[in-house]
């Protein structure tokens, strides 16, 4: 049994300190996706905060019908869907570095993510997902919504369209 799986199983038992150490585990993945999603910091802490508000509050009626990590995804995505509608989520602020490659700030980094920034939405937010926060089709599917399908044709587009623009073609 996985270390998330004896929490989740001790928190249907009842034992609520588990949330802390579960919290843990996930807060800075999902606090870097809410910077992906929100147009500034504080937007972001609030919507990590009512991320797992949610989570905790909603967990009885919690179907294990997949890992909990894709869940706690989907609670995040609609959060910030919620709270960022009437602003019209902005783009990435340009200092973002969502896509850790070890190389902080270099040239090529840069470079890549202004890149994926030009993306199309529904392509860069697989690339994002997919990437930097190293879920799988199956989660990402589940994240969004969408068929698996769809999700692994949306990324192969945007590799294509990345592909392109390093080569200088777009």
């Amino acid at each position: 049994m996985t270390r998330e799986n004896e929490l989740l199983h001790r928190i249907r038992k009842g034992d609520t300190l588990c949330w802390e150490e579960l919290v843990s585990i996930y807060y800075e993945d999902i606090f870097r996706y809410c910077i992906y999603h929100s147009p500034d910091m504080e937007g972001a802490r609030d919507a990590v905060q009512d991320t797992f508000l949610k989570v905790i509050r909603y967990f009885p009626q919690y179907q294990d019908r997949g890992k909990f990590r894709g869940f706690l995804y989907k609670v995040a995505s609609n959060t910030c869907t919620d709270l960022w509608r009437q602003k019209k989520a902005a783009e990435l602020p340009e200092d973002m570095e969502f896509l850790e490659t070890g190389y902080a700030n270099s040239e090529a980094q840069v470079n890549f993510q202004h890149m994926v920034r030009k993306l199309p939405e529904e392509l860069r937010e697989i690339v994002y997902l997919k990437y930097a926060q190293e879920l799988s089709f199956k989660e990402i599917a589940m994240v969004l919504d969408l068929p698996m399908r769809t999700v692994q044709s949306r990324l192969r587009r945007a590799l294509k369209l990345l592909k392109r623009e390093m080569e200088g073609e777009v």
